[in-house]
């Protein structure tokens, strides 16, 4: 039994890989047949790859990326000719607090978060005429199964890594982090808000520790902002 039959939600699942033009096309050729239009993008597929920076290899990162990234492009090209003959419509990229501030052996997804920003920060001043919204949500750690469907780079599984210790430092903390994050409803509160509202803002935080972690960033210089991190994830 999937979500929707168990909660008993008023809504139709339809199978999309945001990694296939074929399955992309064919979802929402079948959501144009039934409904005739798309009001509401959200691209919020994505995983995690831990591993510092010389443990993970080119095809690792552009895996990666050809699914947090590409994958957000791809959709939004099939989407947006719908979206400008509409002459309307809103597109909410689920970024991360990680597409702001780095953090120490999930530098692949990181880099594909702090893409997604610049990438969403570009289209919102290309689509602008179209009548076309496009925000950002970025949310801290929350507790979904994100953790079980994150990837631990080839190389860092050798235990003679030089990076071994960081890796299983920072791996243990992040997922009792996840294991104690924010309630993945209220994150779906602050999404819905972005979709719905007439004049959404650019960008939400979305979780306690993301609004606390850009506090802290906007009041810091850099140098006492990295010690900041370095006591909170490393200590």
């Amino acid at each position: 039994m999937n979500m929707v039959e168990k909660e008993k939600l008023s809504l139709q699942v339809i199978q999309l890989d945001v990694n296939d033009d074929k399955s992309v096309n064919s979802a929402i050729e079948k959501i144009m047949t039934e409904s005739k239009r798309i009001d509401v993008l959200i691209n919020n597929a994505g995983y995690g790859l831990l591993g510092c920076v010389e443990d993970i290899s080119l095809d690792e990162v552009r895996a990666i990326f050809e699914t947090n990234f590409f994958g957000v492009i791809r959709v939004t090209q099939a989407i947006l000719p719908i979206m400008r003959k509409q002459r309307n419509g809103t597109i909410v990229n689920v970024s991360s607090i990680a597409g702001k501030v780095g953090f120490p052996v999930t530098s692949a997804y990181i880099s594909t978060k702090f893409a997604l920003e610049g990438l969403s920060e570009s289209m919102r001043y290309e689509l602008e005429k179209f009548s076309i919204k496009v925000i950002i949500v970025e949310p801290g750690a929350v507790r979904t199964v994100f953790s079980d469907n994150m990837k631990l780079a080839k190389k860092a599984m050798v235990h003679n890594s030089s990076y071994t210790q960081l890796t299983q430092k920072v791996s243990s903390g992040l997922r009792l982090l996840l294991e104690h994050g924010t309630p993945p409803e209220e994150i779906a509160k602050v999404i819905l808000k972005a979709a719905t509202s007439d004049n959404p803002d650019p960008r939400y935080l979305a979780g306690n520790d993301a609004v606390m972690i850009m506090e802290a960033r906007k009041n810091m210089s850099d140098t006492d902002f990295e010690k900041f991190m370095k006591k909170e994830i490393l200590q």
